[in-house]
């Protein structure tokens, strides 16, 4: 035979060229001479049968045994004296035989069955052993396995004295079986008979050899080729006996060593040079030995892994021409990956081991004829490691490659599997010579999988990989890292890469800068910068055409944050020349640039050809160079993002990344010079006509701003603009700004106020920002301006915005218990919160100045801003200080102090005047005192402030804001004239305003502390001292405020406020919404308004509805607010009528400016007439007011009308929201009028309630925050928060108000969901965080709302709910669960009184709750879990009354709810399902069977809620009694059966003090013989665990069903009707008894049934003896190969020794009873038959060892079922049977069964092969004629079965054991009738 590659494979034959195979068919064979009825025959076979039926008796002792094989053996001794004999019943004798070879058994009787077979063998003669070896040799194949020393010796003898000596064509098939048995022989090298074993191996490897002279031609033929192809079958698929094979190979196997060849034909040339003993291992399959080696190093046992890696390294090296020529690429990768595969364990023996195979053997001289590696050829000296890296790179490194990036592509979620190749890699890198030629090719696809795990995986299972992926990475030379790096750098922004190329790659490099450590050294000071310039140059590179498009906008922007990124975290030393850089190109060569294609190409060259070293590099750009390239390509990026004709994606991350280059960066001034970067700024700020607004997009407004601010700071002291240049660009960007803080277009706000302090901080000794600010409003306000560009007051709209940002900048306060807000910095503007200055207000001072100008200005539209604004400025402070400073700063002033300290002289006069100033200064204190709103009165009253000026040394006392202003008027008046240039008017003036001023302090609500100051004294002193020279008119002034002072001694005003900023008060705030003095005004207009009756107009709501609807008010919606309020009071007697239309207008208004806001930030602005945020603002402002007036008006009429009037007055709507927060303020009216009024005033309230509701869980709940525009992250932070915070306000005051009602308005949210993206959580969150809504006020009002629907003649009518909210009981108990779920454990012990107190009043009466009783079961049960976790209270008391409430719970739940439900057939459930609660609880209570899902989820928690076992086990039994045991036992059983129920039987059963009562419950389900009517998809998920629970609690369970088995008999039924149907009954009875065991033993674990395998394997033997007539019948055969399957699966095939005989002769006769010839034809039915071929085929797929060892009998197990010689028949059972059920080829017939097959794992080959039949033609297999089912079923089965046993082994396949555990289920499962007719 020719050994070239092409050769070694011969083709299958098409076939097998047998004439008639069935005169081969097994079966009792007379021997010629015979007389089977001769009489001397006669009573020799009388003789031996007698003696076998002696072993029907169960065998007790050893003895027994001995004693049977004693009369075996006389009987068989005395047969006739004829040679070669015959044994009678030879079937029987070889089944006996092997069971007395069990492994249970004593040698003693090992060896006298031994001796049997002895005798047998020698009596029938080699020719009669030849041909019986089918019956003899599977009992004698394990005795190695189990034999003892003294047993062995006789085994061997058996195989040389007889096996060895027949016919060799009769040895062909068996020989993989006798070299399995031989093989655990072997396992021990230095046992006696070790020796005498390879010898007996060596005998059957001659045999096989002179078998091969037999069966083919030529002398050239191969000698042991299939020995060793039977050996190598035998290893791989026996992994108990590899230890043994091992042995036998080191000795044996030849050595594959070849010469190397050179040649077109080097391949066949080098083949050649084997050994003809190498050549024959080879043929006809090379792959087996290869998988031969891959088995063995895949192996679980260290010793088998040594040792074949051992093998590898003198047998099989890998330059060997075998693994690189004879066998397919796929073959060398599968032994190369299963050898690289050993790292995993780290040991370094095998590690050792895996690096001399995979670089070969020490280099040989040239003379003889070694190796030369590239490295010899250069360099006399041989270098070690070069010539084992040249080994492994040309002979493994290709196949490793492609094995780990098979690895690294399969898709698992397992994050153990999937961090595997990670730690397989950096285990491989321990050499060098592999890992440095591995991992440049491995490390893109890891970091790539790494990536795509992350993205789908949970952070548990990321972070396990993550940490095996960064381990992989430390490993990595850092050169490498970034070569690669580069690489996908290059790959994504290449000119003709794809989109998702780009993306890809780029999202590659962040996710490595993200996960993995790169902050070593050398990878900071030089792989970053060369990375970022590359990447800056990519970008440069790129045309201008693809600008445009949306994909590369997208690869830029990511690649621009990617280069900012990596130069964020490089120092500036990074950048400055070395010392010594002769190695350098910037250094040795005398350029001092370099164009772009030259850097690209050094760079190259430094990643590719010096692999990215350092040292000694010559590729290696200097440091200086890389700066000033990597400034060059940023600015000229910048240059052209600025200037381009549309917004470039990235532009931040660029200005960062500019902003980040220019400090650290030498030379940066000059470079930015030569780049002309000025002009390029002034262009970019110039207006385009491409521009639709003709403003720049505000990207680039922030990037000039940013670049403008880091360029002059270079170079102190030569700045690289001139001053004139600075403050032109400042003064167009101020411009361009201050358009951007328009009211109209809120997205840029909080961007656009630090851009602006940003150019403050570039120059502040200029003063710039200030003077152009000052200059703008001044333009704005005067109307004669020509160049004014807005209005008066759209300018004061942009200071407001302006202040508000620049004095609120630090984030507000988190709320209490929620998830925190984002407070991002805009990535935009490339600077945080470090822009604005500690007091702004220096800069804003002059600004606000000219705004308080417009307060003289009454009338205007900007007086009106002004006011308002002012009114509820929360800086307002701010303001006061402002002008109290400056007051305190003129001369005028200070000389005034001085002469009251009498510390200068009267004749000293100030130098200049500026007692006008002072004037102006007043006139403006006393304008916004004027004007004063209630905020402002608190400001005053409260607010703490130092005096601008000391006393001595003394440090000044804060003193509140009035204080001070009282002192400042008083030091006014005492301002004289000392000068002629001061006017006397200007004196008066200012002496007359001061007066006013005082006179408002008075005036004022909270003056009540200023009689401490006594102000009438020195007034009165002035006035009585300049009587004479004072005029008329500052006479009067004098005596107005003195006589107001004098009436404040005599009059008790509210005190001032103790704290009036623990609120502050914004715009956002109502002016009344806390104010005692405007409440009082508003009672008191409540009293006295409705006894004048006064209707309002008919056309006011119109009027009022549209104003708020209209969006040219949106502007000015303050004033239609105070306008409201202002007419409100006209709707005393008809406020109830318009409440409702006014709330929905407000509430729709609500909604559309809402959307209008969030759109804002989701996309581009668009130039309209709104404001979003202050529109809304005032909406909720008015709408609140609207709610409190109806609210208080409906509180008043409840009184009137109520009877029982309270000496208490009821709270309003704004009181106090501490006491009696959550109890409802109003009573049950009693008039009908009253009940409407209240009707509509909650509905108003539901409707508010939802609608600030969906504005607070803006931003933080749902997809708001993903979604926004990144751009604008700041201002969106601002305004989100800004917006909840006055959502929450409001939803305070409703709930101060109406809590009750408030409450279920929530619940209604959360049990039904208003849309698919609302997340119920939400609700919970609200109820955290609002203010006063401590779970001690919240959990008694949801027991309202229960009461209120179960049983309200038990609350009183303040505490009853309106029940106009759609929900029922079980929703609000639902409610209730989950909102004790999300409180704290520590708030329990605020709790617990109310809870205990309401579940005992529910058992007082349960009745009436009848239908939350189960829900109530899960909140005791929450209840139990908080309370073990905190440790207030009496925990032993709490516990045991908790245990108490529990059991009554229980039992009165189990009273008043009927369990009828669970006796009807389970309904079939809805698509929608209901939303199911954290703990289980449905939301929809609807179904009644939500019973069984509490119990479910509260029986695992009985340990926890009870305690004590006592109490445990009678909540246990209670639920069996009532629950589970009706429902198992009713008469709907088991359509009345679900998951649910399921669940909670399943947990029932792990409660092991309830063990008793539901383990007769499980019983009973079990043996009714509708149990096997249930669903298969219910059995395996529910009904398994719950059959493992009962047999591990109930020992019995297995042997009662057992012993229900009863043996056949035929006494006393002949014929007849009667006998007919006891038969019936008695097959039914055994079928499913039989199924019973098998659904018990494949419930369980493995193993667990071994104690009673001998029970198990009697009751087998006694049912295959049934025939059609007995009782039970051969009916019941099927049922036994089931639980035959069940116990393979479940059973290690050890443990079924016993049972492996009488498997092996069952099966033999099962399949030969499907020839119409068969004598057993009538005993086995389709069922059986289809049975007796699925037993088999889940033994092919499992394979396990001990029936290895029989298989030869079934199919073809060598390499005969591919390569079988022509002249060769099989003798195989499956293949005789697939030639004699029809004339098909099995090669034909093998694709049928090869095509069902998995291609990952090893599936039964008939299941789908009848599922097809089923599905396609709906067929019933077993009602088909026996015929028929051969022709269908059974031929094809048959055929392909040897073939696909092959390709699975081949392939070397794991078994599907869900597969063959889903077919034995449904089998057990699928026969109603058995189960109907039983019934």
């Amino acid at each position: 035979m020719s050994l070239d590659p092409g050769s070694l494979r011969a083709a299958s034959p098409a076939s097998s060229g047998r004439a008639s195979p069935i005169n081969r068919l097994r079966g009792n064979h007379i021997e010629a001479g015979i007389n089977p009825k001769d009489k001397a025959y006669r009573r020799y076979a009388s003789g031996v049968e007698r003696a076998l039926s002696s072993f029907d008796t169960a065998q007790q002792e050893w003895a027994d045994y001995i004693s049977f094989l004693g009369r075996l053996l006389k009987a068989l001794q005395a047969h006739p004296p004829v040679e070669n004999v015959g044994i009678p019943d030879a079937d029987t004798v070889a089944l006996r035989l092997a069971q007395c070879l069990n492994p249970s058994l004593p040698s003693g009787v090992h060896q006298k069955a031994l001796e049997v077979y002895a005798y047998v063998f020698t009596s029938i003669g080699k020719a009669n052993l030849a041909r019986d070896l089918h019956l003899y040799f599977p009992g004698l194949s394990s005795v190695l396995s189990f034999a003892s020393l003294s047993v062995r010796p006789y085994f061997l003898a058996l195989l040389e004295s007889h096996i060895l000596l027949i016919d060799a064509t009769a040895l062909r098939p068996a020989l993989k079986a006798i070299i399995l048995s031989l093989l655990p022989g072997l396992e021990d090298e230095t046992s006696e008979d070790f020796e005498d074993i390879v010898r007996v191996l060596d005998k059957f490897r001659e045999a096989s050899r002179e078998l091969h002279s037999d069966v083919q031609e030529g002398d050239d033929s191969p000698k042991d080729s299939f020995f060793w192809q039977c050996f190598f079958l035998a290893t791989i698929t026996s992994p108990s006996r590899r230890q043994g094979a091992l042995g036998f190979l080191v000795r044996q196997l030849p050595k594959f060593h070849t010469k190397a060849a050179k040649g077109n034909e080097q391949g066949a040339i080098s083949m050649r040079s084997l050994s003809p003993a190498a050549q024959d291992a080879l043929s006809p399959e090379p792959g087996l030995l290869i998988r031969c080696f891959a088995a063995g190093l895949s192996d679980n046992q260290l010793l088998v892994q040594r040792g074949f890696l051992d093998m590898l390294v003198t047998h099989l090296p890998l330059d060997s021409a075998v693994l690189q020529y004879a066998v397919p690429k796929a073959d060398l990768d599968q032994i190369v990956f299963a050898a690289a595969g050993v790292v995993s364990r780290r040991d370094m023996s095998l590690n050792r081991r895996l690096w001399a195979w995979f670089l070969g053997p020490e280099p040989k001289d040239e003379a003889e004829g070694g190796l030369k590696s590239p490295v010899e050829a250069k360099s006399p000296i041989v270098d070690l490691s070069s010539h084992h890296a040249a080994y492994f790179a040309r002979y493994g490194l290709r196949s490793l490659t492609r094995s780990i990036l098979a690895l690294f592509d399969r898709k698992i979620s397992a994050p153990a599997e999937r961090a595997k190749p990670f730690r397989m890699c950096l285990s491989l890198m321990d050499r060098w010579e592999v890992g440095g030629l591995l991992i440049p090719d491995l490390f893109i696809p890891a970091i790539t999988n790494a990536f795509e795990y992350s993205q789908t995986a949970s952070k548990t299972e990321i972070e396990e990989v993550i940490k095996s992926a960064s381990i992989f990475f430390d490993g990595v030379e850092s050169g490498l890292i970034w070569a690669k790096f580069f690489e996908m750098v290059e790959k994504a922004l290449r000119r003709d890469a794809t989109v998702d190329d780009r993306i890809l790659n780029l999202d590659l490099c962040s996710f490595t800068i993200q996960r993995f450590n790169l902050r070593e050294e050398e990878m900071i000071l030089y792989h970053m910068p060369i990375s970022a310039l590359a990447i800056l140059i990519f970008l440069n590179r790129q045309s201008i055409s693809p600008l445009t498009d949306r994909g590369y906008q997208q690869a830029r922007a990511l690649a621009l944050d990617l280069a900012d990124r990596l130069i964020s975290v490089v120092p500036a030393r990074a950048f400055l020349e070395p010392e010594k850089t002769a190695q350098s190109i910037g250094a040795s060569s005398s350029k001092t640039s370099f164009d772009q294609k030259e850097i690209i190409s050094t760079v190259h060259r430094f990643y590719e050809e010096d692999q990215g070293a350092i040292e000694g590099s010559s590729s290696l750009l200097s440091t200086a160079l890389v700066g000033s390239q990597l400034l060059e390509e940023c600015l000229a990026l910048f240059v052209q993002s600025t200037n381009a004709s549309t917004t470039l994606a990235g532009l931040d991350s660029l200005t960062k990344l500019l902003s980040t280059l220019l400090p650290i960066i030498p030379g940066a001034s000059s470079i930015s010079r030569n780049t002309d970067v000025l002009s390029s700024l002034q262009s970019a700020l110039a207006p385009k006509e491409s521009r639709n607004s003709g403003r720049p997009d505000f990207s680039i407004v922030a990037a000039v701003a940013t670049t403008i601010g880091t360029i002059q700071q270079i170079d102190l002291a030569s700045p690289y603009m001139s001053t004139p240049e600075v403050l032109g660009l400042q003064s167009s960007l101020i411009e361009i700004l201050w358009d951007y803080l328009s009211p109209f277009e809120p997205k840029y706000h909080v961007e656009a106020v630090r851009c602006l302090w940003h150019l403050e901080a570039i120059s502040s000794n200029n003063r710039c920002v200030e003077a152009s600010l000052t200059r703008i409003i001044s333009s704005s306000v005067s109307a004669s301006s020509p160049s004014a560009t807005v209005k008066p007051v759209e300018a004061a709209r942009r200071f407001a915005i302006l202040w508000t940002h620049s004095m609120q900048e630090k984030p507000a306060q988190g709320e209490k218990g929620q998830r925190a807000v984002p407070r991002r910095t805009s990535s935009t503007t490339g600077f945080g919160t470090t822009g604005i200055p500690s007091d702004p207000s220096t800069v804003l001072a002059q600004p606000l100045l000219l705004l308080l100008d417009s307060l003289a200005e009454d009338g205007t539209e900007i007086f009106a801003f002004v006011k308002t604004w002012l009114q509820h400025l929360s800086t307002l402070p701010k303001v006061f200080d402002i002008l109290i400073s400056r007051m305190s700063a003129l001369k005028c002033f200070q000389q005034s102090f001085a002469l009251t300290t009498a510390s200068q002289k009267p004749g000293s006069s100030a130098k200049r005047n500026d007692v006008g100033e002072c004037l102006y200064y007043m006139k403006h204190i006393f304008q916004t005192i004027k004007h004063a709103s209630e905020h402002t009165w608190l400001t005053v009253a409260g607010e703490m402030i130092e005096p601008h000026y000391q006393q001595g040394d003394e440090e000044a006392e804060r003193v509140p804001l009035q204080f001070l202003l009282m002192d400042m008027c008083m030091r006014a008046l005492d301002i004289t004239k000392h000068s002629e240039r001061i006017n006397d008017d200007t004196i008066s003036e200012l002496y007359r305003t001061s007066l006013e001023t005082m006179l408002l302090l008075i005036q004022g609500p909270f003056s009540a502390p200023l009689k401490e100051s006594h102000v009438e004294l020195p007034l009165l002193e002035r006035l009585q001292r300049d009587l004479n020279g004072t005029d008329p008119l500052l006479q009067r002034s004098l005596l107005d405020t003195i006589t107001v002072a004098l009436k404040l001694q005599f009059t008790n005003l509210p005190p001032a406020p103790k704290s009036p900023h623990q609120r502050k008060f914004s715009r956002d705030q109502n002016p009344s919404s806390s104010s005692l003095l405007l409440a009082a005004k508003d009672r008191g207009s409540t009293d006295t308004l409705p006894s004048l009756r006064i209707a309002p107009p008919p056309s006011l709501v119109e009027c009022l509805k549209a104003g708020f609807s209209s969006p040219s008010s949106r502007i000015i919606l303050d004033s239609w607010v105070d306008f409201l309020v202002d007419v409100l009071p006209l709707f005393a007697d008809t406020i109830f009528q318009n409440l409702i239309p006014l709330v929905e207008c407000f509430c729709a208004q609500i909604g559309i400016v809402f959307d209008q806001l969030r759109s804002t930030f989701r996309q581009s602005p668009t130039t309209g007439a709104t404001s979003p945020e202050p529109t809304l603002i005032s909406l909720m402002n008015g709408l609140e007011q609207i709610l409190a007036r109806g609210h208080d008006r409906l509180v008043t009429d409840e009184l009137k009308a109520s009877n029982n009037k309270s000496p208490d007055q009821p709270q309003s709507f704004f009181g106090n929201m501490v006491q009696g927060v959550f109890n409802s303020e109003s009573q049950q009216p009693t008039r009908k009028a009253t009940a409407n009024s209240r009707l509509a005033v909650l509905l108003c309230f539901q409707d508010t309630v939802r609608t600030c509701f969906a504005v607070w869980s803006w931003g933080v709940y749902g997809n708001g925050c993903e979604k926004q525009d990144t751009t604008s992250l700041a201002s969106f932070s601002y305004t989100s928060l800004r917006m909840r915070n006055r959502a929450r306000r409001l939803l305070e005051h409703l709930f101060a108000a109406e809590a009750l009602e408030c409450l279920e308005t929530l619940a209604v949210l959360f049990c039904r969901s208003p849309s698919k993206d609302f997340q119920p959580e939400s609700v919970m969150g609200l109820l955290n965080v609002l203010n006063g809504s401590r779970p001690k006020h919240t959990i008694p009002a949801i027991f309202n709302a229960i009461y209120s629907r179960t049983n309200p003649t038990a609350l009183d009518s303040g505490r009853m709910s309106s029940l106009t909210s759609e929900l029922s009981d079980l929703d609000v108990v639902g409610f209730l669960v989950d909102y004790l779920n999300s409180i704290e454990d520590d708030a329990m012990d605020e709790v617990w009184p109310d809870c205990m107190a309401f579940l005992k009043d529910v058992l007082t009466n349960p009745l009436p709750h009848s239908q939350i009783l189960p829900v109530l079961l899960d909140f005791v049960a929450l209840i139990a879990e908080k309370v073990d976790n905190t440790n207030f209270g009496e925990q032993r008391k709490m516990r045991k009354d908790l245990g108490d409430i529990f059991l009554r719970l229980l039992t009165a739940a189990l009273t008043t709810r009927p369990m009828g439900f669970l006796q009807e057939p389970k309904q079939p459930t809805s698509k929608s399902r209901p939303r199911v609660t954290p703990n289980g609880i449905s939301a929809s209570k609807s179904n009644p069977r939500d019973f069984v899902s509490v119990l479910a989820s509260t029986v695992p928690r009985l340990q926890l809620i009870l305690m004590d076992n006592e109490r445990i086990s009678a909540a246990a039994t209670s639920i069996s009694t009532n629950v589970t045991g009706p429902t198992l036992r009713a008469k709907s059983f088991p359509a009345n059966i679900d998951e649910t129920f399921l669940d909670l039987l399943l947990n029932l059963t792990k409660v092991s003090q309830g063990s008793k009562a539901w383990r007769r419950d499980v019983s009973d389900a079990l043996n009714d013989a509708r149990f096997f009517s249930t669903p298969v998809e219910l059995v395996q998920s529910h009904w398994a665990p719950i059959f493992s629970q009962l047999v591990l609690n109930d020992k019995d369970r297995m042997p009662e069903l057992l012993g229900r088995l009863t043996a056949p008999t035929t006494a006393g039924i002949v014929f007849g009707v009667g006998a007919t149907s006891a038969r019936m009954e008695a097959d039914k009875k055994t079928q499913l008894n039989l199924r019973r065991i098998a659904l018990l033993v494949l419930s369980c674990t493995e193993d667990t049934f071994v104690p009673h395998i001998g029970t198990i394997e009697e009751k087998i033997v006694e049912l295959l003896t049934t025939t059609p007539t007995s009782s039970p019948s051969s009916t019941t055969r099927s049922e036994v190969y089931i639980v035959l399957r069940a116990l393979n699966l479940k059973t290690s095939s050890l443990q079924l020794a016993p049972l492996w005989p009488i498997i092996n002769a069952e099966l033999q006769k099962a399949i030969l009873s499907c020839l119409p010839s068969s004598s057993d034809h009538d005993n086995y039915s389709n069922a059986s038959i289809l049975q007796a071929c699925k037993l088999l085929d889940t033994l092919l797929t499992l394979e396990p060892d001990e029936f290895q060892l029989h298989e030869w009998l079934f199919i073809t197990d060598t390499i005969d079922a591919v390569y079988r010689p022509t002249n060769l028949q099989s003798t195989a059972l499956a293949d005789e049977i697939a030639e004699a059920l029809g004339d098909t080829t099995i090669s034909n017939s093998a694709s049928s069964a090869t095509v069902s097959s998995s291609q990952g794992l090893r599936k039964p080959v008939l299941e789908p092969l009848l599922r097809a039949l089923e599905k396609e033609e709906g067929v019933d297999v077993k009602l088909m004629a026996r015929g028929e089912l051969a022709a269908r079923v059974l031929r094809p089965f048959f055929g392909g079965l040897s073939i696909c046993a092959f390709e699975g082994m081949y392939g070397m396949e794991g078994v599907d054991w869900d597969a063959c555990v889903d077919g034995l289920v449904r089998d057990i499962f699928e026969d109603g009738e058995v189960a109907s007719a039983a019934v």
